[in-house]
C-alpha cells in the first residue's frame, strides 16, 4: 500500500485559497513570497462589491511587480512541491542531529573508558 504524502498544516490555507479563487501556482507562489495572508484572500477579491479593486490575479501581479520589479517568479512551485522540500529538509535536520548526537555519544564513551585505570 503507498504512503500519503503528508502536507504541513502551514502549506493548507494555501493550497485552500488556490482552489477556491482558481489561482495559479505562480500566483500562490508570489502571494507567499509578498507575505499576503491567505485567511484575508476574499477582502483582497472582492472586486465585484468594490469595482474599483483589480481582480485577485492581476492585484497579486501588480503587487508583485512593483515589489520585486519581475512579473514572475525565476522557479514556480507548485504547494505540493514547497511541502515536499520543506519535509525532505526537516528530514535531513533530522538526521543530522542524530549523526551529531551519536557521534557526541561515542565520544562520551571512548573518554571514560580512557580515564579508566586498569
Amino acid at each position: 500500500m503507498a504512503k500519503k504524502n503528508r502536507i504541513p498544516h502551514k502549506f493548507l490555507p494555501w493550497i485552500d485559497v488556490r482552489k477556491k479563487f482558481n489561482l495559479s501556482h505562480a500566483h500562490v507562489q508570489m502571494a507567499r513570497e509578498l507575505g499576503l495572508n491567505p485567511k484575508r484572500f476574499s477582502s483582497y477579491a472582492n472586486c465585484k462589491e468594490q469595482p474599483w479593486k483589480l481582480p485577485l490575479p492581476q492585484y497579486i501581479e501588480a503587487l508583485y511587480e512593483k515589489s520585486f520589479g519581475k512579473n514572475l517568479p525565476d522557479n514556480v512551485l507548485s504547494i505540493e512541491q514547497m511541502a515536499a522540500h520543506h519535509l525532505a529538509k526537516r528530514k535531513a535536520k533530522k538526521a543530522a542531529k542524530a549523526a551529531l548526537e551519536a557521534g557526541r555519544d561515542e565520544s562520551k564513551i571512548s573518554e571514560e573508558s580512557s580515564n579508566d585505570p586498569i
